[in-house]
Order: C-alpha cells, then structure tokens, then sequence
C-alpha cells in the first residue's frame, strides 16, 4: 500500500510540473485594399507569383499552379529561401492555405508553419486577411533569442505585414 501511495503521489506531481517544449503561436494580419476583390484576387490569386507583390521577396518560382500539392520556392532579400506547398486552393471563395515544407533559419526564425490568405469584399472595396500558425525556429526547451518564440511571432509578423503593404501598393497603383 505504501508503494502505491508513492506511486499515486509522483504521478500527481508529474502532472503538476510544467510543460516544456514550444506552444503553437499564431499570427494575423489584414489590410483593406481600394478595388474590387475580383481585382485584387487576379494578383494574389496566382501562388507562384508572390514575388510580384510582396518587397521582400527577391524571386519566387512555382511548380503545379493552384493544384493542391503545387509548390513555391521563394527567395527572400533578408537571404534564404522559403519552400512551401499549397494545401487547399478555392477560387471561388477567393482563398487558398499553405504550409512551409522545408524551414530555413536565414529566411524566418521558425521550424515550421501554415497559414491562409483570403479575400473578401469590405464596402466597396476589399479586405485581404493573412493568417498562421508557426513554431519557433528553435524547439527546444530554450532556444537562443534569435529562435525563440518573440523572434517567429516578429518575423512573421513583418513578413505579413509588409506582404499585405506590398499587394495593397501593387493593386492600387495599378503597377
């Protein structure tokens, strides 16, 4: 009896300690952009072609179009290359979600991610949301600050930020 009550006491204990490792974090940003969402959906519609819109991309290269399964190599300024799949693609709704297939510390402190972006009408214009979901770059228990979980949530924040700024320039001005 004296076991199991030892035995009962450290798994209670157990349960008690904290939890080590990384938690998923997650990121959102949006903008509104002054044309129709058919309009703006003709530029972000197009999955490979991320380079024609978003500043801090260098150059982006796809393979498979829109199909689930297509893939994009895209080059960053800040150096390295983001390698990612597409999920699911609806045009109709004007939305598509992906995921990053291969991390690379040198293009976003992070180990791995999804995320989805998706055009809707808002007034007489559009609203373009930019979601993900993203584990630090490093999953240990604890990561240096360039990998740790405030390092992703900051990249990829600027990435969607300035990805929306960059869209929203590209689609306005017309360029």
């Amino acid at each position: 009896m004296r076991l199991f009550g030892a035995a009962l006491i450290l798994g209670l204990l157990a349960t008690l300690a904290p939890a080590h490792g990384p938690t998923p974090q997650k990121i959102e940003a949006s903008t509104a952009i002054a044309a129709p969402p058919q309009k703006v959906w003709a530029v972000l519609g197009d999955f490979g072609g991320i380079g024609g819109w978003h500043p801090a991309v260098v150059t982006s290269e796809g393979s498979g179009g829109t199909a689930n399964g297509a893939t994009r190599a895209v080059t960053l300024k800040r150096g390295g290359v983001l390698r990612e799949s597409l999920d699911e693609y609806d045009a109709g709704r004007m939305t598509y979600s992906y995921r990053l297939s291969e991390p690379d510390l040198a293009a976003l402190p992070v180990s791995s991610y999804s995320a989805t972006i998706a055009v809707t009408p808002d007034g007489a214009g559009s609203r373009v949301a930019w979601f993900g979901r993203f584990y630090r770059g490093d999953t240990g228990n604890e990561p240096p600050e360039e990998l740790n979980d405030a390092a992703g949530r900051a990249a990829m924040k600027a990435y969607f930020e300035t990805g929306l700024a960059g869209l929203k320039a590209k689609v306005e001005g017309g360029s």
